[in-house]
């Protein structure tokens, strides 16, 4: 999978959100990185939540860094890399909105 297709999955998937959250994600920036720091993780989280921000909160964008390498790694095709990319993109995104690990994989069951 090329640079530009992986782009390419990640706005896919940012676009098919639901309006109302479409709507509700602000001051975020999602990048690609290679690899990740720790060599479990497939996608990162940093900031702060959406639940954690008070009336006029105003600060540095939070980040979402998606890694192509070890998502590449795990995929056997390409429609499973897209699938998780896709997973990976939400979880992410849904820690920009203040879900803890274990309220996504609640969610995703």
């Amino acid at each position: 999978m090329t640079d530009e297709e992986f782009e390419q999955v990640i706005r896919q998937t940012i676009q098919s959100l639901p309006k109302e959250f479409l709507n509700q994600i602000d001051n975020v920036e999602i990048v690609i990185d290679d690899d990740p720091p720790n060599p479990s993780l497939l996608g990162l989280y940093r900031g702060v939540p959406k639940t954690g921000r008070g009336f006029g909160y105003f600060a540095l964008p939070d980040k979402i860094t998606i890694y192509k390498n070890p998502l590449l790694r795990i995929s056997q095709t390409i429609d499973q890399a897209k699938e998780n990319i896709r997973n990976t993109v939400l979880h992410e995104i849904g820690h920009h909105f203040g879900l803890s690990d274990e309220e996504l994989e609640k969610i995703k069951k």
